[in-house]
């Protein structure tokens, strides 16, 4: 299929309808859920996190802004008071327990409990075993599983106390697919935490905190970037702000589950197809190959498109 075909069909308003769920919600009802209220946000410097904070700021929430960028936060927060909008912000790398905790603190200190929770940061890499290094599966783990844990120790205790609050976790498809080659650490450690979620949200649900799960696909970032395959025009995805949408659909709906109308189905598919399908991705990977910015040798240091503070 030529480039100019396979943009026209991505493009295709009928195949963005299929691929993608619907960004509709009420404006005037997110208003009101969410008025005067405390929603952090994580990895809110750019991507989905700076989309969902404009956005709710915009519907009178009071955003308190997350990630390891100061500057960019600075940028971000003045955005949206310049809009008429609240936000403070705070700088903390949530794969530092000490850090993680000052940032907890510090938020008691300034704001108080936290009503709404958006749990955004995330880091993604495409890199084969062969290539990898350590570091990349500690480094994956730690952001997308082990600091989202220690935030919602400090943060759900609160919500359960008080029986009312809401987490939002932005997911990925890709949890509910077989597992592909080049994407086993990313894949690993956003199903722990989708597991570990889940299992949190049946128990806090009994006092009346809602978990919500959004398994979003692709969604054009810095972070999807550096893969050839997954650039705007080349893919069928979303942008920043239709994903912040669904955020807000969520809160609006209160949503446990949102998702794109095939996830579930292809999640039945993967068991029934299971052989063929492994045979298809080992075939896919003998024909592809790691791209440049993947071939990064031992002791070098990562890009900065790897640790982006947003969620594909």
């Amino acid at each position: 299929m030529t480039s100019s075909w396979r943009k026209r069909l991505i493009k295709n308003p009928v195949v963005d309808g299929l691929a993608h769920p619907s960004t509709r919600f009420n404006p005037q009802r997110l208003a009101r859920r969410v008025r005067g209220k405390r929603v952090l946000i994580t990895g809110a410097s750019y991507g989905i996190g700076e989309a969902t904070a404009r956005l709710l700021g915009g519907a009178g929430a009071r955003v308190l802004l997350v990630a390891r960028t100061g500057e960019r936060l600075a940028a971000v927060a003045e955005g949206i008071r310049a809009d008429g909008g609240w936000a403070g912000y705070y700088s903390a790398d949530l794969t530092d327990t000490d850090q993680v905790d000052e940032l907890l603190a510090a938020i008691d200190r300034d704001e108080g409990d936290v009503d709404i929770l958006v749990n955004n940061a995330g880091k993604s890499i495409r890199r084969s075993f062969e290539l990898s290094r350590y570091r990349d599966y500690e480094r994956t783990m730690a952001v997308n599983y082990l600091g989202p844990v220690k935030l919602l120790l400090g943060v759900v205790a609160g919500m359960r106390q008080r029986r009312t609050g809401q987490v939002v976790n932005i997911s990925t498809v890709g949890v509910g697919f077989p597992p592909a080659a080049r994407w086993g650490a990313y894949q690993a450690s956003k199903e722990a935490f989708d597991t570990l979620f889940r299992s949190i949200g049946l128990e806090a649900r009994h006092d009346r905190v809602l978990f919500s799960s959004l398994y979003l696909p692709l969604v054009y970032t810095r972070m999807s970037a550096p893969t050839p395959q997954l650039r705007e025009g080349m893919a069928p995805g979303m942008r920043a702000d239709e994903a912040a949408a669904l955020v807000a659909r969520a809160i609006v709906q209160r949503k446990r589950v949102l998702a794109p109308w095939w996830f579930h189905p292809t999640e039945v598919a993967v068991l029934l197809l299971r052989q063929p399908i492994a045979a298809l991705l080992s075939f896919w990977f003998g024909h592809t190959d790691d791209t440049r910015s993947a071939r990064l040798t031992r002791g070098e240091p990562e890009s900065a498109g790897e640790d982006a503070d947003e969620h594909p």
